[in-house]
């Protein structure tokens, strides 16, 4: 028992990359089980089905962020929790209350999407010995693409959509099953889907994270509200011998090695650069603290936040939708009708 608690005090303790990616794997194959889930829920309405009837998964309506951002102006300006798909507006709160107190950790410790393109790249590594960079004279303005993509949602839904339209559409037949067309987009893709997912998988392999540093509008609304953060990745001068070997790690290709606090929107709190350094000279902490924190408070951090926000969600009765099974039975054999 005591050489069990001295290993895991000595080594995965002080590893909390090692924690993210176990996290990482273990979120994405519980989000593989709710596809599965909501799969078999959806095979039963199906009109000759006989698929045994199994429960909705809530969880899915993480899968519907626009929605979520539509709910968050409909909550904000008329006082109303959209009760369709309520999950949906608690999982957007709960990912950006992560982002605003333990950086953009939603991105490199919970999002799918996050996990396959950092496994991408990782490969990429081992096939060809290496990662390469876009040229900084182009990476820059790619990097801005996101930021428009964020900022066309926005004016649509924030600014040019007024809060009694948000309010009639989420009354709509269309909104009432969007997570049955969002199943739809993943088990029958368009043939221009198919191609702008290979395309961004293959230059995931060669470029790190290439969806997600060039093109997640999502990620960029995170990253955003991450500057806010009082938790950073912060270099103790005195003791940095200057290897670059944090820089070298970070997925995000920040130059570390240069900055006495990383500030940049694209630090997913990822806590690379804090395994990679031989001299434990990084750390994530806040200026408050006189002494750096233990290596596990920010990954009990970033999951306690998370669990509280979908806790308070359930508690609160806003988690589960209102939708009954017989507006199932009514609506998912219709769903065809409902154009995109």
């Amino acid at each position: 028992m005591n050489n069990t608690l001295t290993l895991l005090g000595g080594g995965a303790l002080q590893r909390p990359n090692i924690w993210r990616q176990i996290v990482q794997w273990v979120f994405l194959l519980w989000i593989m089980w709710l596809g599965l889930r909501f799969g078999q829920f959806v095979a039963h309405f199906v009109p000759g089905s006989d698929a045994p009837f199994v429960p909705r998964p809530t969880g899915v309506d993480g899968f519907l962020p626009i929605g979520g951002l539509a709910g968050l102006k409909l909550w904000f300006f008329g006082g109303e929790f959209d009760p369709t798909h309520p999950a949906a507006l608690v999982l957007l709160l709960t990912f950006i209350a992560m982002s605003l107190f333990a950086k953009k950790s939603f991105c490199s410790w919970l999002c799918p999407v996050g996990t396959l393109s950092e496994a991408a790249w990782k490969v990429g590594q081992r096939v060809f010995g290496r990662n390469w960079r876009i040229w900084t004279w182009l990476d820059y303005p790619l990097r801005g693409l996101k930021y428009l993509l964020l900022g066309f949602f926005v004016k649509i839904l924030l600014l040019d959509m007024p809060a009694f339209a948000i309010a009639s559409f989420m009354q709509t037949p269309y909104w009432a099953i969007s997570d049955v067309k969002m199943l739809s987009f993943f088990t029958s893709p368009s043939v221009l889907t198919l191609w702008i997912v290979g395309i961004t998988s293959a230059l995931s392999f060669v470029y790190k994270n290439f969806w997600c540093r060039y093109l997640c509008p999502y990620g960029a609304m995170l990253g955003l509200v991450s500057v806010l953060s009082p938790f950073k990745i912060r270099r103790n001068e005195d003791t940095c011998t200057n290897c670059k070997k944090c820089s070298k790690a970070c997925p995000a290709l920040l130059p570390i090695h240069r900055k006495e606090t990383v500030i940049s929107v694209e630090c997913t709190g990822c806590l690379t650069c804090v395994d990679a350094c031989p001299h434990a000279s990084l750390r994530m902490g806040t200026l408050l603290e006189r002494k750096p924190l233990p290596r596990w408070v920010f990954p009990l951090l970033v999951l306690g936040i998370y669990i509280g926000g979908v806790s308070i969600g359930m508690l609160s009765g806003h988690w589960h939708s209102n939708l009954e099974y017989a507006d199932y039975l009514r609506l998912i054999p219709m769903s065809g009708q409902f154009s995109h």
